[in-house]
Parts: C-alpha cells; sequence; structure tokens
C-alpha cells in the first residue's frame, strides 16, 4: 500500500515541479500555472495514462490544499476594501450575477432536469483572484485605478461563492450550514474583538506570535497549520464547513501579523504552493474526464459564454462610468473564474450532487477563462484608440 501511495505521489509532485519550468519555456503569451497543473494530473489519472491514484493519504494532503488555498483567499481580502463603496458597487454586481445564475440554472434544471444546478450556478459567478494577482502584479496594473477594482471584485468574487457554497452545497443539511457559519463567525469575533482588543494579555500574545515570525519558532506559520488542522478536525467530527471555516482562518491570522508581514507571506506561499496547493489542482485534474470534454465541446462554449455574461456584464454595468475601455477590462478580469470552479465542482461531487462528467465540463469552461480573458483584457489596454483624421 505505502509503495503505491509514494509512486502516486511521485508522479503527482512530478507534476507540481514540472508545471512552472513548461510555462517557463512556452513561447507567446504566459499561460497560468493552474491550467497545467489541471492538465498534468488530467494526463497522470486514470481518464489518461493511469499513473497515479487517489487514495487516502493523498486525498488528505489535496483537502489541506484546498484548506491552505481559500485560508489564503482569506489573507488576501481587505477589508476596507470590500466596505468602500467600490466594495458595495462589486457586490452589488455579484448578487446580480447569482440571482441571474440561480434563476437561469433552476429553469434549465426544471426543463432537462439538470443535476447540480446550485453547484453550476455559484461557480458562474466566481472570480479567480488568485489567478489574477500575478497577472496584475506583471502588467503594473495592481496599483492603477484599474487594478483596484479589479481587486475588489476578485475579492467579491471569492467571498460570495464561499459563502454560497457553505450555506447551498452542505448535502441537504441547511442547519449544518447555518451552524457552521455561526459557529466560524464567532470564533473570528472572539478573538478579533474580545480577546485581541479587550483582553489585557491579549497585547502581550500578539506580539509573542509576530515576534516569533522572525525566529525558528516560526510562531504564525505553526498557528496557520494548527488552523487547518483544527478545521478539518471541527469539518470531520461536526459536519462544519471546511472552506468557510478556512476562509476566516485566514481573515484571524492577518490581525495576528505584523504590519510588515512580506516574509511571512513570503514563507507561507512557499508552503502553500510548493506542495499543498499543486497536490490540490493536481489531483483535481485527475477527476477530469477529457474525453467528455471532447465529446460536448459545444456544452463547455456554452458555459465559457454564460460564464462571461452571467459574471462579465454586471461588473461592467455596475463600473461603466470608468474611462475608455476600463468597463469592459474590469468585467473580462471579473469573468476570470478557475480555482473557485474547481473548488465548488470537487465539493458537489463528494456530496454527490454533480457527476464526475459533469464536473469536467463546467472545469474546461473555466480552464477557458483562465486562458483568454487575462489576455483580451490586457491586450485591450495596449491597444491606442485612433487619432481623429485631420480636417
Amino acid at each position: 500500500m505505502h509503495e503505491s501511495v509514494l509512486l502516486s505521489l511521485l508522479w503527482i509532485a512530478g507534476a507540481a515541479a514540472l508545471a512552472p519550468i513548461i510555462v517557463g519555456l512556452l513561447p507567446g503569451p504566459r499561460i497560468p500555472e493552474v491550467v497545467l497543473l489541471l492538465t498534468l494530473g488530467i494526463m497522470i489519472g486514470p481518464f489518461g495514462f493511469e499513473l497515479a491514484t487517489k487514495s487516502e493519504p493523498i486525498e488528505l494532503l489535496s483537502e489541506l490544499g484546498l484548506g491552505l488555498l481559500f485560508l489564503l483567499a482569506g489573507l488576501e481580502i481587505d477589508p476596507a476594501s470590500v466596505a468602500s463603496r467600490t466594495g458595495a458597487r462589486a457586490g452589488v454586481a455579484w448578487v446580480v450575477s447569482l440571482a441571474v445564475a440561480m434563476g437561469l440554472m433552476a429553469l434549465l434544471s426544471l426543463a432537462t432536469e439538470l443535476e447540480a444546478w446550485a453547484a453550476i450556478a455559484i461557480a458562474l459567478t466566481s472570480t479567480a483572484l488568485g489567478t489574477l494577482l500575478p497577472i496584475l502584479r506583471d502588467t503594473g496594473l495592481k496599483d492603477q485605478p484599474l487594478g483596484r477594482a479589479v481587486m475588489v471584485n476578485g475579492a467579491i468574487g471569492e467571498l460570495g461563492p464561499i459563502l454560497a457554497m457553505s450555506l447551498l452545497l452542505t448535502g441537504g443539511n441547511a442547519w449544518g450550514a447555518l451552524l457552521s457559519l455561526v459557529t466560524f463567525a464567532v470564533l473570528a469575533a472572539l478573538i478579533n474583538g474580545a480577546i485581541v482588543r479587550h483582553w489585557t494579555r491579549a497585547e502581550k500574545v500578539v506580539e509573542i506570535v509576530r515576534h516569533g515570525a522572525e525566529t525558528t519558532a516560526q510562531a504564525p506559520l505553526r498557528l496557520v497549520v494548527l488552523l487547518l488542522v483544527g478545521m478539518l478536525a471541527l469539518s470531520t467530527a461536526f459536519g462544519l464547513d471546511i472552506i468557510l471555516g478556512a476562509f476566516i482562518a485566514g481573515a484571524t491570522v492577518r490581525v495576528l501579523l505584523p504590519p510588515d508581514h512580506a516574509t511571512f507571506m513570503a514563507r507561507l506561499d512557499g508552503m502553500a504552493f510548493g506542495l499543498l496547493v499543486p497536490v490540490f489542482f493536481v489531483t483535481s485534474g485527475m477527476a477530469i474526464d477529457y474525453r467528455v470534454v471532447l465529446d460536448r465541446w459545444g456544452t463547455v462554449l456554452v458555459l465559457f459564454a454564460m460564464i462571461v455574461l452571467i459574471r462579465g456584464l454586471p461588473v461592467y454595468l455596475a463600473f461603466r462610468d470608468l474611462p475608455g475601455r476600463e468597463p469592459v477590462r474590469v468585467a473580462l478580469f471579473s469573468a476570470t473564474g478557475l480555482p473557485i470552479i474547481v473548488a465548488v465542482t470537487t465539493v458537489a461531487v463528494t456530496a454527490g450532487s454533480m457527476t464526475i462528467e459533469g464536473q469536467s465540463l463546467v472545469v474546461a469552461a473555466g480552464m477557458l477563462t483562465v486562458l483568454v480573458l487575462p489576455l483580451l483584457a490586457v491586450e485591450l489596454g495596449n491597444v491606442r484608440p485612433r487619432s481623429p483624421a485631420p480636417g
């Protein structure tokens, strides 16, 4: 058993190590690494060359990667930007997207007996903020008004689907979802408010944690590991939602970080993207049946168009007061969604409400958004408007 697990892990680790090298060697526009991780997962998985299998130990690593992915999303969220006027506009745009997606998917489920319509609707409204961040940094857009608008829409496009997943994708256990939401909200309130701000010894604890970031104690990293394992334990014991818990855990860790926490983030990124998050994406790719995608490529294109319209159009209307082509570019960036799509469909498949075939089609549409929309948004910024003819 151990030999087969280690062999599968070897192929998964090899795919994770090979992906950035291939991305660097490929000519033309830079392909997001997550697309390549999923593709390599398809190749080594049971629908490809059957080189690796998802055993229980690898499933555990994949769950830790999923939790860490959403913990990082919680760390990226700036509460001030979400609570701003721009955040309110982005929130309204996302709510409109969710309402349209839910209504459309519900009608399709009545007409065609569509399975997992709620999961598909949530997937159509996501934004891949983690995927967009490197693109915004490399192009110098992150600190421009366009980049700030994209960041806020990305934050809402991650937070909204996470909350919707927690409430709607619980295998029919709505009370469990509400308990999950209330439990983690109370935990965050206790740590952020009651303890950190009002407990006299809290300042000393926070100081120890912050000081430990620069020593061999690595206190913040150990706290992250504790929170991740705690989320898994709670979700297993009480049926709570690990994704929402990990997201709130990220927001909680943010409070304990020193003002200049770039070094800690670099170490956390190393732990996350060095092993656990790539394992999650590669194993997610192993569950994709590429034959279904090839046989039903028309469905993939329809889903791709639905993502662009359902997620992009409300964002365009909410930010149409931006100059020139900026509203279109913000909409294209905001309609780029893959990590959340993978997570939503994985949760739905685990809950038994979605088939592998359905997940393969939705994830393929998400891969198209990552491949096409950011490149198109960047190119729109490089095209200069024509000058009027003289005379």
